[in-house]
């Protein structure tokens, strides 16, 4: 956490002086996290709580649909994975649960990770109504992130 902090830390002064040095009022620092980039969340959560950040002063996303498995092994045995695609309403419930603990009221845009024909998510009626629920209830906007064909 310390060491994210001091980059985080960074960026909001780097933003912060280029906004008065040049008059920049529309420079605002993006935190981009995801439920499969370890514990980016919390990261991002507690240093805008303990730093005491206004919501409106930063942009954050995150992005569902991935769950990290590694236990920060860097190598796994073959085959294994480091993340799990799992694109069902259940896990999107579960994980915007856990988006909501780690970043609550600082979430500007939740997308859905690396959305395929094949995951079934494009055309999933449920997911869409569960997403069109969390847009209404939280206020964030809804997006997705493409990846390559036939990903897992």
């Amino acid at each position: 956490q310390k060491r994210a902090d001091e980059v985080m830390d960074a960026l909001v002064a780097e933003c912060s002086k280029r906004k008065a040095d040049a008059g920049v009022s529309d420079l605002t620092p993006w935190f981009d996290c995801a439920r499969s980039y370890g514990l980016s969340e919390r990261f991002v959560g507690e240093f805008l709580r303990k730093a005491n950040v206004k919501p409106g002063d930063v942009y954050v996303s995150s992005k569902w649909g991935y769950t990290y498995v590694a236990d920060w092994n860097v190598a796994l045995e073959a085959g294994a994975p480091h993340e799990v695609k799992d694109h069902s309403v259940e896990n999107f419930l579960k994980q915007l649960k856990e988006t909501q603990e780690e970043l609550g009221k600082y979430v500007n845009l939740y997308q859905v990770h690396s959305a395929t024909f094949e995951s079934g998510i494009l055309t999933d009626e449920r997911a869409h109504e569960a997403l069109a629920k969390c847009r209404e209830e939280r206020g964030w906007s809804i997006g997705l992130s493409v990846s390559g064909t036939v990903q897992d």
